[in-house]
């Protein structure tokens, strides 16, 4: 194995563990733990409910959406894309108990402390359960 392999081997398992760490935290109804796990500055557009910049407005969010009663989120057809020497992005399908949608894009890249979160998010509720 190369070392570019392994590089990009490591970035992956990094942005996946991350990807279950926040799944892992939602389930939980810990929105300070999803919130944990997108950069300081991140940017996500939560379809149809808006723009919400910085972890404290995703935190919020999150928050909110638990406070609704929304729990036991699940991903399907989940494809990774590298991007760059230290990413990846996520398109995938997700269900909830209450809602159903699309991750369109979610750019992970892995920090300096070697923690990967999420720079940006993009996903969308297309429906209701």
């Amino acid at each position: 194995m190369t070392t570019s392999v392994a590089n990009e081997s490591t970035v992956l398992e990094c942005c996946q563990a991350a990807i279950a760490r926040w799944q892992q935290a939602f389930n939980t109804q810990d929105a300070e733990g999803c919130a944990a796990q997108y950069s300081e500055k991140t940017v996500m557009h939560a379809r149809p409910f808006g723009t919400f910049t910085g972890r404290e407005e995703v935190q919020a969010f999150w928050q909110n959406i638990i406070d609704q009663g929304f729990a036991d989120v699940n991903y399907t057809d989940v494809k990774w894309e590298a991007i760059g020497d230290d990413g990846y992005l996520l398109s995938a399908r997700w269900t909830m108990n209450k809602a159903f949608g699309v991750v369109h894009r979610e750019h992970w890249i892995v920090e300096e402390d070697g923690v990967a979160r999420l720079v940006s998010d993009d996903f969308e509720v297309q429906g209701e359960r």
